[in-house]
Parts: C-alpha cells; sequence; structure tokens
C-alpha cells in the first residue's frame, strides 16, 4: 500500500509532439507539449486509507498508454496538476482536495 495521504505521478513528454493526458474518472484532457513535464497528484479521501477504484489492488494510480496519448486513473478523491517546482498547472481543483503544498 502506498504510504502518505497523497500520491504524485510525474508524466513527462520525451516525444516531438503533443501528448493527450486524460485524467480519469473525470475526462478532462490535458496537453503536455514535447519536454515538458508535469505531475499528477491525487489525495486519499477520509476512510479506511486506501486508494479506490483501481482494478490491480490498493494502488493510488493506474495508467495506460498509445502513441499520442496517455490516460491516468486517479484513485483517491481528487486531483490537480502542478509541475515539477509545485505550481499549479491548471488553477480548477476537482473533487475538493486540499491546497497543494509541494512539501507534503
Amino acid at each position: 500500500m502506498f504510504a502518505g495521504k497523497a500520491a504524485r505521478l510525474v508524466v513527462s513528454n520525451d516525444g516531438e509532439k503533443p501528448l493527450d493526458l486524460m485524467l480519469e474518472p473525470w475526462g478532462d484532457v490535458y496537453r503536455i507539449l514535447p519536454k515538458e513535464t508535469c505531475v499528477v497528484v491525487t489525495h486519499l479521501s477520509a476512510g479506511d486509507g486506501s486508494w479506490p477504484g483501481t482494478q490491480l489492488g490498493d494502488e493510488p494510480f493506474q495508467v495506460g498508454h498509445g502513441p499520442e496519448w496517455v490516460t491516468v486513473w486517479a484513485n483517491g478523491h481528487c486531483f490537480h496538476l502542478s509541475d515539477r517546482a509545485g505550481n499549479e498547472i491548471d488553477e480548477y481543483v476537482y473533487g475538493g482536495c486540499p491546497v497543494q503544498d509541494p512539501a507534503a
């Protein structure tokens, strides 16, 4: 089981074309330009401390990909995106995530 109340997944585009990042179960799509990196952050909901939703067991993320897209299932109760320094990419936070603290 992932230790902690927040999980982070780094997604980088090492290709030459933009990469579509779809975040499920919300269905939001973001574009990651070549040579850019973003961090998907999800948080545990109150309760037993387990990550719900994954088909692989108690994991914070599940990932699928193709040549020009990547789908990330964030199995917490919310998600937000940041750059590697912790700066928000999108000001809107889904599902009532706590204010991001890069040190947390």
